[in-house]
């Protein structure tokens, strides 16, 4: 009996060698499978991310040059207030008109491309403002300078509803 509890047991040893020798470079291809597949995961995820933050990364800098463009356009409309009595005089635009109307084309050219990147009702308050704008820039020539501010008033709400959208952008929330 020993003789054969040798042979059982070796059997079963060598049994047990052909099982493992079968079976683990299934379980090591496996595993080398579902690591590629989360390697493929947390790649696609972080090309993701690199898109997400270079698109609200320019729209930001779109935004601070929206802003600058609009203290650029209110400023401008103040020296044309102050200078409306030369420019009544003037038959044809004077530098400040001109330096204004171009302030009010960069606005809407900057406020286009911001629209341009988000939904309809968003598309309308840009255009919103550059009318708002437009017509303020139009009317400062024949506004006295201390009605300057009231002027701007509509393009002014109009204009803070955007700056809030470019700070929830800043602030990386879901639009």
């Amino acid at each position: 009996m020993p003789e054969d509890a040798k042979n059982a047991a070796g059997e079963r040893e060598s049994r047990i060698r052909s099982i493992l020798l079968g079976y683990f470079p299934m379980f090591i291809a496996t595993l080398s499978l579902i690591t590629s597949i989360y390697n493929g995961y947390l790649n696609n995820k972080f090309v993701d991310l690199i898109q997400r933050n270079l698109g609200r990364g320019e729209y930001l800098r779109t935004c601070k040059d929206v802003i600058d463009a609009y203290f650029q356009i209110k400023f401008k409309a103040g020296v044309i207030s102050r200078n409306r009595e030369k420019i009544r005089e003037a038959a044809a635009l004077t530098p400040e008109q001109i330096d204004g109307g171009n302030a009010v084309a960069k606005l809407a050219a900057l406020g286009t491309y911001l629209a341009n990147l988000r939904d309809e009702a968003v598309r309308a308050r840009y255009t919103e403002l550059s009318m708002a704008v437009e017509k303020a820039m139009t009317s400062a020539s024949q506004t006295p300078p201390a009605e300057i501010d009231k002027l701007f008033e509509p393009a002014d709400g109009i204009f803070g509803e955007l700056n809030a959208d470019c700070v929830k952008m800043a602030l990386d929330r879901p639009m």
